[in-house]
């Protein structure tokens, strides 16, 4: 016996844990069973987990996609997309990424000054701050550039090649000249290097230039004396060689006027047509050549063109 504070306590008398008697075996197999069975029955399967982490990123996927929808269409969100990066560029800016050199290549006719104006870039501005595909839009708006490539070099250089416009042809319009490239662009009015392309008179001329320059490269010999070609009703041209004083007309077909072009170069290696006293050459009727003497002023015809062969020393 113990006596603590006025309370007598037998030692067998304390309280402990109630021993439970072993099971037998066959019970301890029972319950090693069920043990077993409820924890496969509170561990969730494969298949719940995997639909759970699913779940859970077409949740961030969504979110996601609704906040860019609401940065992208909102007003608000507007704002503060244009304001992060106006922050972003200003910090770009000042760890280094500034404009300090701008190299230009393929400029030979180009303003300098039209080209330094679209492109709209001053040396020390922040090199992430420039809009390359409005840059390149300005630059291709000149009307001596074709096309334009602009890219940055970082970190601090702007490379700009651009490819300009070959004029091919003058355009007379309303008493004034302007030079036209093979896409039929009117390029400038600055005529003094390019006199010696051939002339074009007649509205819509522009258009058609690259047919009638490779019309008159099919004959080299005639090509270099044509004075001037003008474009007739929208659909055909006059060619005017310059042999005589107020020149020679040929009226070629609007149907097939290559093979006018051809005849007409025969006739001139075989009977020197273009040598005679002829104002006025019509080759727009397939079947016979219409000619227009000196002098007269009347009109002659010869029937089957590509066959007959005047006599020499008359005029045709």
């Amino acid at each position: 016996m113990r006596r603590v504070n006025g309370i007598t306590i037998q030692v067998e008398d304390r309280l402990a844990p109630a021993r439970t008697p072993a099971p037998s075996r066959g019970e301890a197999g029972r319950t090693k069973t069920t043990r077993q069975q409820l924890r496969r029955r509170w561990t969730p399967p494969y298949w719940l987990k995997k639909s759970k982490s699913a779940l859970a990123a077409l949740g961030l996927a969504g979110s996601v996609a609704g906040l860019s929808l609401w940065l992208t269409h909102s007003a608000a969100g507007q704002q503060l997309t244009e304001h992060a990066r106006q922050q972003a560029i200003a910090l770009s800016a000042r760890a280094g990424f500034r404009v300090q050199e701008i190299f230009v290549e393929g400029r030979n006719r180009t303003p300098r000054n039209e080209l330094l104006a679209a492109l709209g870039v001053e040396r020390g501005a922040a090199i992430f701050g420039i809009d390359l595909s409005a840059t390149r839009q300005r630059l291709e708006e000149i009307s001596w550039v074709k096309t334009a490539t602009i890219e940055r070099r970082l970190p601090n250089e702007i490379h700009l090649l651009i490819t300009e416009r070959a004029p091919i042809a003058m355009w007379q319009n309303q008493g004034h000249y302007y030079l036209v490239d093979h896409d039929g662009q009117i390029v400038g009015d600055e005529i003094e290097e390019y006199r010696d392309l051939p002339l074009m008179v007649g509205e819509g001329a522009p258009d058609h230039a690259a047919a009638l320059i490779d019309l008159l490269d099919t004959e080299p010999a005639l090509k270099h004396r044509v004075k001037a070609a003008q474009w007739i009703g929208d659909r055909r041209w006059d060619v005017t060689f310059d042999r005589t004083a107020g020149g020679i007309e040929v009226r070629l077909p609007e149907e097939d006027p290559l093979a006018a072009w051809h005849e007409l170069a025969r006739l001139e290696r075989e009977q020197n047509l273009l040598e005679r006293q002829v104002t006025v050459v019509d080759m727009r009727l397939p079947d016979r050549l219409v000619l227009r003497t000196t002098g007269t002023g009347q009109e002659s015809a010869t029937a089957n063109h590509s066959k007959h062969k005047p006599q020499p020393g008359k005029d045709a």
